[in-house]
């Protein structure tokens, strides 16, 4: 199988990469800039296309069988302003889209974000993939917009397409300032770890499980070409954050403390943010 892949230095693509060349799969890589590097080590090196998205034509994607759509503008604190995350989300992924169906490829697996749901998460115990979609943040409502253009795009254009809202996936290479890298780094430095009482309901899932679904996902045979399939991905297992942490706190035989409760809430906060799988 040969993959288009977008978002290859990423976090979650980095893993994507290790994984698809293990399933002998042959991939090329868009990247915008020579300077930006996968997240973990590579086990080889793809092709990497230094490209915009506007940029690839139809003699880049020749004999591609299937475009894998992970990259996402401004997918942490702080978000950008709605029209960069508009048009790096949307409009400008939806032109590759366009230059693929030029090049004769009819499948795509796309990656969104359980932030799309945004208010909506919380009327749930777990939320259903049919769930309203009400984002309150910039970068989720422009992925709730993809989501909505490129199921539009599926419809009109009769290709087959899968749509992946991942939910708190965590790992190597997340980016620092997130949980579990924070939870890592003080457990390994000794340091007590100071944190709300953790009472907020999760669904965390390994960037591991996330790709190796996501690559099961380029070869699955009953995708109806016209009808886009929307998929929660997650581990099913939800648990509380103060049980994530300190299930890693041990694990990680950290010397310090955690400390629950030191740490308010932030104004706002999700208490149950839950998929049903």
């Amino acid at each position: 199988m040969k993959i288009f892949l977008t978002g290859g230095t990423g976090f979650i693509g980095s893993y994507f990469i290790n994984e698809a060349i293990e399933q002998d799969c042959e991939l090329i890589c868009l990247k915008r800039s020579e300077n930006s590097s996968p997240k973990i080590e590579l086990l080889k090196e793809p092709f990497w296309l230094i490209k915009n998205y506007n940029e690839v034509t139809v003699e880049d994607l020749l004999g591609v069988d299937i475009i894998v759509h992970l990259a996402a503008h401004s997918a942490n604190i702080p978000y950008d302003n709605l029209e960069n995350c508009i048009k790096y989300n949307v409009v400008e992924p939806l032109k590759l889209f366009e230059t693929a169906l030029k090049a004769g490829i009819d499948k795509f697996v796309v990656a969104g974000s359980c932030f799309e749901y945004g208010k909506s998460g919380e009327r749930y115990d777990y939320i259903p993939v049919d769930a309203p979609l009400e984002p309150t943040q910039t970068y989720p409502a422009s992925k709730a917009m993809a989501s909505i253009a490129f199921a539009q795009f599926a419809i009109e254009y009769q290709i087959q397409l899968t749509y992946h809202r991942i939910f708190q996936v965590y790992g190597e290479g997340e980016l620092e300032s997130r949980l579990w890298p924070s939870i890592k780094r003080a457990a390994i430095s000794g340091e007590d770890f100071p944190m709300t009482k953790g009472e907020q309901i999760r669904d965390f899932i390994a960037v591991e499980e996330v790709v190796s679904y996501l690559v099961k996902a380029c070869s699955k045979k009953d995708v109806v070409a016209g009808h886009p399939e929307f998929y929660n991905l997650g581990s099913g297992k939800p648990q509380s954050i103060l049980e994530f942490a300190e299930y890693w706190w041990q694990k990680l035989h950290a010397k310090g403390k955690l400390i629950p409760g030191i740490l308010p809430y932030r104004e706002g906060e999700v208490m149950r943010f839950v998929p049903k799988i």
